[in-house]
């Protein structure tokens, strides 16, 4: 068997074990609204053990495509999808290092499987050396850093999808509606309205006013925070959808984890940018042509940048920031699949 069927093999193999393991996190979900605290996960640790053994037949393709072709394994679309997806995988079990993030599971390896499917039924082309153009070191740099990208920017949207399940959730249990996120301007404002309720209890009541003023510290510190890993009672809950969801984070949670993580995909997304700019500068003489993919990876830079500043300063709902990291990995997945399939431009030799 030659080094690139094996690693076709391996692929396939590698997509066994993701949809087990989806399978397996999926029967977690279910059943974690009735159990206790105690109770022992043993289809997420299901989950868990074969989500490795996926990861390690998804390297061992990678290292066997490389081996074939004789280059780094991503100067295709095949190959990109199949970096990505590894990359996607590898944040989910980091993450899991520092936290427990099980819950993400079934998202993570359903990407995951969807994106192999269509590599290999649609995507997939020979090893073999690379054009001209693209043999050189800006290769190794600029696209490594564009998987990454992608697959920090997915694991932000799944985040956001959660914390739309959640918001709706919580809207049928505690009829609570969205809060605005704590963001500077929000905080600057707490922290006047802080200063003077302390001043007015301070001058009118002088030491009777305590009372009043850690009322106000507490709320602030608990909207900051926004800790709350459960939102509600799931035993309570008859429905199957509002045991799963009081199971998870709460969507104040969800939406910190998912603006810290696309926070990082933002700058790696920027080093994308730069880094084809000076590549295109080498290869075609100028660093920026409006060719249909630099104009799309701009506006997903454009998207983001848009979210991260609102983010900051923009007194929103929690809900519609999540809407907005959806609309940006949507442009993403554009920008890669129908741009580089339906748009003729000067990166369609690649691809």
């Amino acid at each position: 068997m030659s080094l690139e069927n094996l690693s076709i093999v391996l692929v396939y193999g590698a997509m066994a074990a993701y949809t087990v393991a989806m399978l397996g996190f999926a029967i977690d979900l279910f059943g974690l609204g009735s159990r206790t605290v105690a109770h022992k996960r043993r289809a997420a640790g299901i989950g868990m053990s074969t989500t490795w053994l996926a990861a390690v037949l998804h390297l061992g393709a990678l290292i066997t495509r490389t081996m074939a072709a004789g280059r780094v394994p991503w100067a295709n679309m095949y190959e990109f999808t199949l970096m990505f997806t590894f990359f996607v995988v590898a944040t989910f079990l980091g993450l899991n290092f520092a936290r427990d993030m099980r819950f993400l599971g079934s998202l993570v390896n359903l990407l995951i499987v969807l994106g192999l499917g269509l590599a290999t039924s649609v995507l997939y082309v020979n090893a073999e050396g690379v054009e001209p153009i693209l043999d050189n070191y800006w290769l190794i740099i600029h696209v490594s850093v564009a998987t990454i990208s992608t697959a920090l920017l997915y694991i932000g949207a799944a985040f956001a999808i959660l914390q739309l399940f959640q918001h709706a959730a919580e809207k049928k249990t505690v009829g609570a509606a969205p809060q605005q996120v704590v963001n500077l301007r929000s905080r600057k404002q707490s922290s006047r309205v802080r200063n003077l309720t302390e001043e007015t209890t301070i001058a009118s009541a002088g030491g009777g006013g305590s009372a009043g003023a850690g009322s106000t510290t507490a709320v602030l510190d608990a909207d900051t925070d926004a800790d709350t890993d459960a939102p509600f009672d799931s035993r309570e809950k008859t429905s199957p959808f509002l045991r799963i969801m009081g199971s998870l984070p709460s969507a104040a949670k969800l939406e910190i984890w998912a603006y810290r993580i696309v926070g990082v995909g933002f700058v790696t997304w920027t080093f994308t940018i730069i880094a084809g700019a000076i590549w295109a500068e080498h290869a075609w003489g100028r660093p920026w042509g409006w060719d249909p993919k630099e104009t799309w990876s701009f506006v997903v830079w454009i998207i983001y940048a848009a979210y991260l500043h609102a983010r900051a300063t923009v007194g929103w709902t929690a809900e519609k920031f999540a809407y907005f990291l959806l609309v940006g990995f949507l442009a993403l997945l554009a920008n890669f699949y129908l741009v580089n399939l339906f748009i003729p431009g000067n990166h369609s030799y690649a691809f």
